[in-house]
């Protein structure tokens, strides 16, 4: 059956060599989400599964170039910010943000590396805090984002939940904090601009295959919502959608046993 005109969203984010997360996860989440994926580059990396030994940041004029070009073909009806390492590219997403040429975004603030090792400069945190986050439609920090933004340290759900009001009391209108590890039950924890908290509920799976995990919750969540499911919905299918995933890679052997990425391949692939 032929498709109608999709669905159009942009990815602000990094290539990973190893195609487990940014740019690599977002692309084939939004493929299997039904909308089509287009992209603005704002860093190219060197890392492995567990360290990352070099990124280079792209010129902010390159990022304005590439988001200038996705504008002048398509709607672009979602948006989706994962690292960013400039503080000038930081103001220039939100620049565009308030001149109506970028929709508010979904925020991944991609700030540590897969150890929890904060990589990102002192000022691009800070541009996160006064200029990003007062302007995303969700943030998406996992428990270690959240603590380096909040100085909390995040050991129980009550922690997150008060980390996540925190991060809410900036400006996003919603703050997801991927916080699963910490409980058997999985438990996220959604917090709206007016303080409204949602236990966001799933199954603790044990799997080392997680790499992108976060990735794939932020673009999941971007694709549903600029498709017209509602925030809560689109958190809840977000991480069904990435609990499926890890099940679906759960005992592959991609990287000699070592933790990886996690499985993007949808069933039509198989």
């Amino acid at each position: 059956m032929a498709l109608s005109a999709p669905t159009v969203v942009l990815a602000l984010a990094a290539h990973d060599p190893l195609g487990g997360a940014g740019l690599a996860a977002d692309l084939t989440t939004f493929a299997a989400l039904n909308v089509h994926g287009t992209v603005a580059v704002t860093a190219v990396t060197a890392q492995t599964l567990t360290t990352m030994s070099r990124a280079l940041p792209m010129e902010t004029s390159f990022v304005a170039a590439q988001i200038a070009a996705v504008a002048s073909e398509f709607t672009i009806a979602g948006a989706k910010t994962g690292m960013v390492l400039e503080a000038e590219s930081v103001a220039l997403i939100a620049e565009l943000i308030d001149d109506g040429q970028l929709p508010a975004p979904v925020v991944d603030p991609v700030l540590v590396d897969g150890r929890g090792v904060q990589f990102a400069q002192p000022e691009v945190e800070a541009a996160y805090r006064s200029l990003l986050i007062p302007r995303a439609r969700v943030l998406t920090p996992n428990i270690a984002e959240a603590s380096v933004l909040t100085g909390r340290t995040l050991d129980s759900v009550r922690a997150v939940e008060a980390a996540a009001a925190d991060l809410a009391s900036l400006g996003a209108e919603w703050v997801v904090v991927t916080a699963g590890s910490l409980t058997r039950d999985a438990t996220d924890i959604a917090i709206d601009r007016f303080g409204a908290v949602h236990r966001l509920v799933g199954d603790h799976l044990d799997t080392p295959h997680v790499r992108g995990s976060g990735c794939t919750f932020a673009a999941a969540t971007t694709a549903l919502l600029a498709r017209g499911v509602e925030p809560l919905d689109a958190f809840v299918r977000a991480k069904a959608f990435v609990h499926a995933q890890l099940v679906r890679g759960q005992g592959w052997a991609l990287a000699d046993g070592v933790a990886g990425p996690v499985a993007h391949w949808q069933p039509a692939a198989e």
